[in-house]
């Protein structure tokens, strides 16, 4: 299975990501945690990325584009696929990874796109909390802890994230409307897009998603 998951910030992603995961046994390749990994280990990709980061720039297209495709190459993706959370963001990164794909013989299977409307988002971003030790995600109304302020996991505080308050929220979604959204259009071409309804309660969009993945 070679899935891409897309969505706005707030839409769902990572706890759909988990369930996919779970119920397909496929690897989770999410960019942040790839650029995190080669940065910790040291790598070429790593310290060219870095440099970027340290400068308080953005990576270029064709350096995402590298990191994310060396992850592709790896046995476990060779094996089962893969289900990608932050990549593609671009246009270009997603007809790059097309070409990548097809220079190995593959193709993507499905994209899926949790569509949830902007208001939904805004109460969904700034109601979010995360647990400061184990990292685990709550939100105050829609999965809050057993006791206020503590994690479920490891009794750790829950904090909200410095880029969860109203106008730090409000500008992410600007941002993903501008550069990822039209990911929306180009997937739609390719024949192998499926918009799920990301505002449904968690079960009933997961079924969806489910649906979308089996036809």
């Amino acid at each position: 299975m070679r899935t891409i998951l897309l969505g706005p910030p707030g839409a769902g992603k990572g706890t759909q990501a988990d369930r996919i995961v779970e119920k397909y046994d496929v690897p989770h390749i999410s960019t942040g945690d790839i650029f995190r990994e080669n940065i910790k280990n040291g790598t070429e990709l790593g310290k060219k990325a870095q440099e970027y980061m340290n400068r308080g720039e953005l990576v270029p297209d064709d350096l995402v584009v590298e990191i994310a495709t060396d992850r592709l190459l790896k046995d476990d993706c060779r094996e089962k696929g893969f289900l990608l959370d932050g990549f593609p963001r671009t246009v270009y990164q997603a007809e790059k990874l097309d070409e990548f794909l097809a220079a190995h013989g593959h193709r993507l299977d499905k994209v899926i796109d949790l569509e949830v409307g902007e208001a939904e988002l805004m109460k969904r971003l700034t109601g979010r909390r995360v647990c400061k030790v184990c990292g685990a995600s709550y939100h105050i109304v829609n999965i809050p802890p057993a006791k206020e302020g503590v994690c479920d996991k490891c009794g750790g505080e829950l904090i909200q994230r410095a880029d969860d308050n109203e106008e730090t929220a409000k500008n992410r979604i600007d941002v993903y409307n501008r550069e990822t959204a039209p990911l929306v259009d180009y997937y739609e071409k390719a024949g192998v897009l499926a918009r799920i309804d990301g505002a449904a309660p968690l079960e009933e969009t997961f079924g969806s998603i489910t649906a979308a993945l089996e036809e």
